[in-house]
């Protein structure tokens, strides 16, 4: 009667035993070295292959070849050896040489390097130059935008501003104040192209001019509401005008009226300085120098800009005012405050870490 080849018989220690387990439950980017360990602690249980193979879904084959390496050099032989290949081409010193010049030099009248120009200047291909700067993390065809507050007063500014977001005081409205001035009332040559399937809205890149807005905003940072006014110039008389609106929509219950605004000259006159000391319920909060971004109210010029105003047309300085009031009124008919969530001292570590 013929016999089948020997089936090696496995045991496995306590120290194997749980290090087998621990393979067995990776994730799925390790399920290669997880099935190998399942199918050597189930011959491990005295199964012989096919009743493996069958359990576990593989092949016998599989099975006898994970078995017998197991066998011979345990657990280290459940690993993968090398593979050869073509030895590297490019050495440290010129892999050095890319870093270097990328970091510490520019190419001849230009601002940043490119793969193609790198290559001409090392002897290597763009590709390589390119295999280089990623495993560096270089990329020098990317610029990111950063300016630094140069505000004395920086750090107290951020603290009390980002301190009336996140606990502002009890029985008082925080509102954001600023103008989105320039608001250019700009009409389209031609008819715009509607949406269709496929293809997206048509508009012609020429437009003709009919006049400028300015819009006053107010933005509640406890409910989202926004009160909003257009004027066609922005300087102290219409910002002195706008205070007035406010004073008139938030009336005067004896609850304070926090106003977070830029340090723009219109906002500062000796006309507004008087109106605000004869009204002190308003507390006015400066946002530092530089830094209009921590003023909630321009992530609303955002979105006004984005949903009604930058690809519209509009015929007339009027057609614009419009757009923009049935926008705000469309906002206060269920309005949604901004949530912010950044502390002072996350602002703080972010700006480190940009300058690092």
């Amino acid at each position: 009667m013929r016999k089948g080849r020997p089936v090696a018989v496995i045991e496995l220690s306590q120290n194997e035993q749980r290090k087998l387990e621990l393979m067995a439950s990776r994730p799925k980017s390790s399920q290669r070295d997880a099935q190998r360990a399942k199918i050597i602690l189930a011959c491990a249980e005295g199964l012989n292959n096919l009743a493996v193979s069958e359990r576990l879904g593989v092949c016998v084959q599989t099975v006898g070849k994970w078995r017998s390496r197991f066998a011979a050099g345990r657990i280290e032989s459940l690993s993968d050896a090398p593979r050869s290949g073509a030895p590297r081409s490019i050495s440290d010193e010129k892999v050095e040489q890319v870093v270097t010049k990328t970091l510490e030099q520019k190419p001849k009248a230009c601002t940043h390097w490119s793969s193609r120009k790198m290559a001409q200047q090392t002897g290597i291909s763009d590709h390589s130059v390119r295999r280089i700067w990623k495993a560096f993390g270089l990329k020098p065809h990317q610029v990111k935008g950063v300016k630094l507050s140069k505000d004395p007063m920086f750090v107290e500014k951020v603290r009390d501003i980002v301190g009336l977001y996140l606990n502002p005081p009890e029985k008082a409205v925080v509102l954001c104040v600023d103008e989105k001035s320039q608001c250019q009332a700009l009409e389209r040559t031609q008819p715009i192209l509607p949406m269709r399937p496929g293809i997206p809205e048509r508009q012609s890149h020429d437009y003709e001019r009919h006049g400028t807005l300015s819009l006053f905003a107010a933005y509640d940072t406890a409910t989202g509401y926004v009160l909003g006014k257009s004027h066609a110039r922005h300087r102290s008389q219409e910002f002195l005008k706008f205070l007035k609106e406010i004073d008139a929509t938030w009336p005067d219950d004896g609850n304070e009226l926090h106003i977070i605004m830029d340090n723009y000259a219109t906002h500062k006159t000796e006309k507004v300085q008087r109106w605000l000391n004869k009204h002190p319920r308003f507390k006015i909060h400066f946002t530092p120098t530089g830094a209009s971004w921590i003023n909630l109210v321009e992530r609303f010029f955002g979105k006004i800009t984005d949903e009604a105003i930058r690809r519209g047309s509009f015929c007339s300085a009027h057609q614009l005012k419009k757009a923009m009031d049935e926008y705000i009124d469309a906002n206060n008919e269920n309005p949604k405050p901004f949530k912010w969530t950044a502390t002072a001292e996350s602002i703080f570590t972010k700006m480190e870490n940009s300058l690092s």
